[in-house]
């Protein structure tokens, strides 16, 4: 098992992503396997965002 470095992302890609989860198009978890995070880190900017 081979281990994941530490990514930083920068502002716009957490803005993209929450908007994302905001509309309400997609469940968390299609868009936390389409943007390649954790669906937490998700929920957290999504929270960030409102």
């Amino acid at each position: 098992m081979t281990k994941r470095t530490r990514r930083n992302h920068i502002p716009a890609f957490k803005a993209k992503v929450a908007l994302a989860a905001m509309k309400g198009e997609k469940t968390l978890a299609e868009l936390a396997q389409q943007f390649d995070i954790h669906p937490n880190q998700l929920t957290t900017w999504r929270g960030q965002l409102l």
